[in-house]
């Protein structure tokens, strides 16, 4: 593979969501081959549609439950067919179930093992099936997307006030991803195959001013984040620039996780 990501084959899961459509249009621009896997299909084709009337060059779209066995094998099968290869994947899905993001005290067992089951569950199956594929062509490259609470604890105070809280199903979730990730790059050591981390902070998603204000106190200069300040070094952890690091998390938040 050259140093840059020109031609590379693709594979964005989530990517129609908020980080990952700002994945897609930027891995497009910089020559890439991408797949927009997503598990709206229809929210897919429009994000493809948009990428590829902007000139920059052309998405595929694909449909994609990331708890669903058959549709990962069928994504695997369909890319080795058309394109002999897969590169790289990037999991920024993010499923949740129907009561996800209560307070700590309203949260059921159901609801937290649904949670726990879609979206853990969901990233150690493209994990797992990735692996497998990707041990077989002789390489690859996986990125999950955790959180910088993957490795701290909330900071309450910043919530105090508002209609928003820290999910506790997303503390213990992101926390699984990291290690998840550390796991299979352990497991996968000697085989050229690669797994890393990116770790973002808060990103701007019509948040109330009240929190933006008391997180963004925490930040060194610009805040709680966009989707592209991430994309960077997404771009870093897919390029042969990093080529040597697996096992590891990139945390992006502006200072947020290092300050008291």
């Amino acid at each position: 593979m050259s140093n840059t990501i020109q031609d590379l084959v693709i594979v964005v899961i989530g990517g129609a969501g908020l980080l990952g459509k700002v994945f897609c249009m930027d891995l497009v621009k910089r020559g890439a081959v991408v797949i927009v896997a997503d598990n709206n299909i229809h929210k897919a084709t429009e994000v493809a549609k948009e990428i590829s009337f902007s000139g920059v060059g052309n998405a595929y779209p694909f449909a994609l439950d990331i708890t669903e066995k058959r549709t990962v094998l069928s994504l695997i099968y369909n890319l080795k067919a058309r394109h002999g290869r897969i590169d790289a994947v990037v999991n920024s899905a993010y499923p949740r179930g129907p009561n996800y993001g209560r307070l700590v005290e309203d949260v059921t067992y159901e609801d937290f093992c649904t949670n726990v089951n879609v979206h853990l569950g969901g990233y150690f199956l493209v994990s797992q099936q990735f692996g497998i594929f990707f041990k077989e062509q002789g390489y690859g490259n996986l990125i999950n997307l955790a959180s910088i609470y993957s490795y701290m604890p909330p900071r309450f105070e910043i919530y105090r006030d508002t209609k928003m809280t820290m999910p506790v199903e997303y503390a213990a979730i992101k926390a699984g991803i990291l290690q998840l990730t550390r796991y299979f790059a352990s497991y996968y050591k000697g085989t050229g195959i690669r797994f890393n981390c990116l770790s973002p902070g808060g990103i701007l998603d019509g948040q109330e001013i009240a929190f933006r204000s008391k997180y963004d106190a925490h930040c060194n200069s610009k805040g709680m984040l966009e989707a592209k300040d991430v994309s960077g070094s997404l771009v870093y952890l897919l390029s042969d620039e990093s080529k040597y690091l697996t096992g590891q998390s990139i945390n992006i938040d502006d200072g947020y996780s290092i300050s008291s």
